[in-house]
């Protein structure tokens, strides 16, 4: 498992794709993805995540497709339920070595 948590799509958006888009400001940008001022400031903050339906959103409005922004969270959640939980993986095994199965 990485050290380093993976990279929330929030903190993509607020410090590279927003900055790149001349003029646009919070309330405008969540205008044109059809969300919230709120909901897109809680995806900025990194207090959401991207759901299905932002990922599309985002992946119209900006041409990069929606797989990427769910990656991205994906990889993001992923890694932090492992670290949540990693006393508790570590002593899981797998159903086929365990004995009698």
């Amino acid at each position: 498992m990485r050290k380093r948590s993976p990279t929330h799509p929030g903190d993509v958006l607020r410090e590279d794709v927003l900055p790149s888009l001349e003029g646009q400001s919070v309330a405008s940008f969540a205008r044109a993805l059809g969300v919230s001022r709120q909901t897109l400031h809680s995806v900025l903050a990194e207090r959401s995540g991207i759901s299905v339906e932002m990922a599309l959103r985002l992946g119209v409005l900006l041409g990069n497709g929606p797989q990427l922004w769910l990656d991205m969270q994906s990889k993001y959640d992923l890694w932090r339920a492992q670290s949540r939980l990693r006393d508790v993986l570590d002593n899981m095994k797998p159903l086929s070595s365990v004995e009698g199965a």
